[in-house]
This record gives C-alpha cells, sequence and structure tokens, in this order.
C-alpha cells in the first residue's frame, strides 16, 4: 500500500486524506520508506525529520478525527537547505553553515505547517545555490533519478528527485537563474518560478537580490497550483511582497475541448532554438504544436538583446552574491566549494559602474521583452537545450559543437529571472535515451494565472507515462 501511495500526485493524495481514505500517518510512511530506499544512490536531502514528521502525521490524524483539516492536510513535502526551519540545521549546503540552526521558520515554512503540510526533511542544493547543477554542494552531488551518473541540475537538484521518486509529494525550491526550472526539466518533474515577490523570502539565505524567486517542484501543475494557494501572498517580513490574492487552484477549472482558445501563444524566432539538440527540439515543437491542437493561436516573435541577458544577470548577480558574502569571503575563504569561491571573487571584482551599466542593460531587454509580449499571451519554448549531461562534464557537445556545459543549463532560463515574470516547466516526453525534456512557457508580469492554465491543458491532453522515476 505505502509504494502505491507514494506515487499519488499530491492533489491525489490531498483528496484521499480528505475522504478519508488514506491518513496522514500511511503518507509519511510511504515518503519515508522512499527516502530510505533511494537517498543513499541518489543523494537528495541533506537532513531528514522522521521522528518529527510521524509526530506530526498523528497530531494531524487526531485533527480529522475531530473535523478539522487544512487544504494539505497531512501531505509530506521537502525544502530546499535554504529555507529556514524551526528544527534541524539550515546549511545552504556549504561547510560554513553546516551547524547553523536558525531556529525558527521562514515564512514560507510557516504557511505550509499552517495549510497541514508536513516537512520531512532539507534537499541538497549547490553550494549556496550558487550553481546550476547541485554538483558542488558540501554533501556531495545529487544524481538524476533517470540515470544516477548524470546531473539532476540545480541548484534546487535534491528538491527535483525528491519529487521525481515520489519521496515528496512536493518540494521546495529557489530559482534566480533557472534553479527551479532546470532540475525539474532534467528529472521529469514540473518547476514554477513565480512573478517576482509572488511568494516571500524571508527565512531563504539569498543570492541575488535582483533575482531571487521561491518556487514550488511537483508532479503536475495542479500540485504547483495548491502549493502557491498555500504559500503565496504578501508577507510584512519581506517588503518585495504583493498583497494580490489569486486563486491558483481555481484557475485550472476544466474549460472544455479547447481549453486555450483565444490565448496567443509566441514561438521565440531568434535565440531559443539557436542552439538545442534536435531531440529536444522536436520534442518541444510537438509540445507546442499541441498548444494550438487545443485552441491557442501560434505566433512567432521576435525579442532583440537575448544574446546579451547571460552577461547582464551574471554581472548583477555575482555582485550582490558577493556582498552577501563579504564577511566570509574575508575569514574563510578556504571553506567555499572551488566553483562558487570562483564566482563569488569575480563578483568582488564587478565595478559600480559596471553594476549600473548591466542594471540600466537590464531595463533595456526587459522593455524588448515587454513589447514581445504586447503581442501574444505567453511565450513556449524549451527549458533546455540539452538533456541532462553526466556529472563532471565542463564541456558538451550540442549539434556537433562542443559548449559550455553550464551555460547551456542557464541559457533559456535567465530571461525570466530578468523580468521578474513567471516561468513554467512542464516534461514533454523523453530522448531516445531515457532522458527527461522540459516545455517552457514564460509570462508577462504578475499573470502567472495564465501560465499555469497553459501548462495544465497541455499536461492535460499528453500521456503521462513514466511519471516518476525509480
Amino acid at each position: 500500500m505505502t509504494q502505491d501511495i507514494s506515487r499519488l500526485n499530491l492533489a491525489e493524495a490531498a483528496s484521499l486524506v480528505a475522504r478519508g481514505e488514506v491518513s496522514p500517518v500511511q503518507l509519511v510512511d510511504a515518503a519515508l520508506e522512499r527516502i530510505q530506499e533511494h537517498q543513499e544512490r541518489l543523494n537528495a536531502f541533506i537532513t531528514v525529520f522522521p521522528e518529527e514528521a510521524r509526530q506530526q502525521a498523528r497530531e494531524l490524524q487526531e485533527e480529522l478525527l475531530k473535523g478539522s483539516r487544512g487544504p494539505l492536510h497531512g501531505i509530506p513535502v521537502a525544502l530546499k537547505d535554504l529555507y529556514y526551519t524551526r528544527e534541524g540545521p539550515t546549511t545552504a549546503g556549504s561547510k560554513i553553515l553546516a551547524d547553523f540552526r536558525p531556529g525558527y521558520d521562514s515564512t514560507v515554512a510557516e504557511r505550509l505547517r499552517r495549510s497541514g503540510a508536513i516537512i520531512t526533511g532539507k534537499t541538497n542544493t549547490h553550494e549556496f545555490a550558487f550553481g546550476p547543477t547541485t554538483e558542488n554542494s558540501y554533501f556531495g552531488p545529487t544524481r538524476n533519478p533517470w540515470d544516477p551518473s548524470r546531473i539532476s541540475g540545480g541548484s534546487s537538484g535534491g528538491s527535483a528527485v525528491a519529487v521525481a521518486t515520489g519521496m515528496s509529494y512536493m518540494a521546495m525550491g529557489t530559482d534566480t537563474g533557472g534553479s527551479v526550472r532546470i532540475p525539474a526539466s532534467l528529472c521529469g518533474v514540473v518547476g514554477f518560478k513565480p512573478t517576482l515577490g509572488r511568494v516571500s523570502l524571508s527565512g531563504v539565505i539569498p543570492l541575488s537580490c535582483s533575482f531571487d524567486h521561491a518556487g514550488p517542484l511537483a508532479r503536475s501543475v495542479r500540485d504547483t497550483a495548491l502549493a502557491m494557494d498555500a504559500i503565496a501572498g504578501l508577507d510584512p517580513r519581506d517588503p518585495r511582497t504583493w498583497g494580490e490574492q489569486l486563486a491558483f487552484e481555481e484557475a485550472l477549472a476544466p474549460a472544455g475541448d479547447m481549453p486555450l482558445a483565444g490565448l496567443t501563444v509566441g514561438v521565440p524566432a531568434n535565440f531559443y532554438f539557436d542552439k538545442v539538440e534536435p531531440e529536444i527540439e522536436t520534442l518541444v515543437r510537438a509540445a507546442i504544436e499541441a498548444l494550438g491542437d487545443l485552441g491557442a493561436r501560434l505566433r512567432e516573435v521576435t525579442i532583440p538583446g537575448l544574446d546579451d541577458v547571460p552577461r547582464i544577470t551574471s554581472t548583477l548577480m555575482y555582485a550582490e552574491a558577493a556582498h552577501y558574502h563579504r564577511e566570509n569571503l574575508a575569514v574563510r575563504p578556504g571553506d567555499y566549494e572551488p566553483d562558487v569561491l570562483g564566482r563569488l571573487e569575480a563578483g568582488l571584482r564587478v565595478t559600480a559602474v559596471e553594476y549600473i551599466e548591466a542594471l540600466r542593460e537590464m531595463e533595456r531587454v526587459g522593455a524588448s521583452f515587454g513589447e514581445a509580449m504586447n503581442e501574444v499571451s505567453v511565450l513556449a519554448m524549451p527549458t533546455l537545450p540539452v538533456p541532462a549531461y553526466p556529472i563532471g562534464s565542463r564541456t558538451i557537445q550540442v549539434r556537433g559543437l562542443e559548449e559550455p556545459a553550464r551555460e547551456m543549463l542557464v541559457r533559456h532560463t535567465r530571461l525570466g529571472n530578468l523580468t521578474g515574470g513567471p516561468a513554467l516547466s512542464v516534461p514533454c516526453g523523453f530522448t531516445g535515451e531515457g532522458l527527461p525534456a522540459g516545455l517552457q512557457v514564460m509570462g508577462r508580469r504578475g499573470d502567472d494565472l495564465t501560465v499555469l492554465r497553459v501548462g495544465h491543458f497541455y499536461e492535460e491532453a499528453r500521456s503521462l507515462d513514466r511519471v516518476m522515476a525509480g
């Protein structure tokens, strides 16, 4: 029974709990069994809370008997190890914070608990979230569940693997240059980066104040919507949040045979298909055609300035990360992973003139994006140009050309952080080697519901074979 229920989506599990057919204790036991089964091989978690989770499950079961129930009542979830929790350490995947215990919850953790969710553990991350592979963690690399010799993607790799294997029904990540969407695509799960400020970052270890977003990874778009209903909203502890209340899950109500009628899907004519592996391109273009079959109009769009996005975002991100880490860089540089240390030291060399110039260029590219979005409802493109590649790779072959491996991972995702708008990665099939690919849907700032609706109705229309690894 426990193995069967570990394969449920969050929405399915919540429905069974509401009907009294499955208990919170059973769900927690199922998740912990999957952790025990997969943790040694895949290294998705840094810390697990089995005793605390089981105790919370028993308490929530008693509340059910009294007629009290939250929307995520009894659902086991996990948090990327950047989110403060009252129990256990918050390490950011680093030796520097290996023993750091904040002793209180981040706003996201607090809101998840209030909804009835049970936090079973903290997932592995690229050190301080400063990398797209989750290879460079003090606690070792997280491995891809479809092929453990390959990267899981990062920096929320542990969260993606936990969801993909049934170790968790939903897991929170953070996304600064694509770190929710990258591992979602590489591990075959859904990853949602909401509009900047939609979810509080209070009690979350930062990387870049300009680009940090909090977002969920789950097994379906509906699951991410349920998570958003629990965590989104104004937070006095985070002045960047805003108070508009959205009904995320309600927005996915059935809409007939042509649910995307009236929407225009923009397909980038430049940049996004320039360096894409042929198998990935085939899968993504088929997914885009499927959006047309659901009633959407497909329209090519050109967005000037996209080649400048990596340089602009790197300048700002590196400088802001170095500012946060400046004290530890002065006294403990040797305790950082080498690749992260190199990026932080590069950030220290960014001048004020270079930083301000990057801010102005960000405005220019943002304006180009806004003009393109005036013509369409959303954009659709590959989340990543490549599937998961072997751990340790520094370069990879893309269409016969040698390319920097990590630059390929962030090539398609950084624009969403620069604009601050919502972006979703939803699985769109597998390569011949059995590796997942992702369709990315990107929208205007604030238009989270349209992005989720496009992903949801695409997901509803396609086959969902092999939705869970392991």
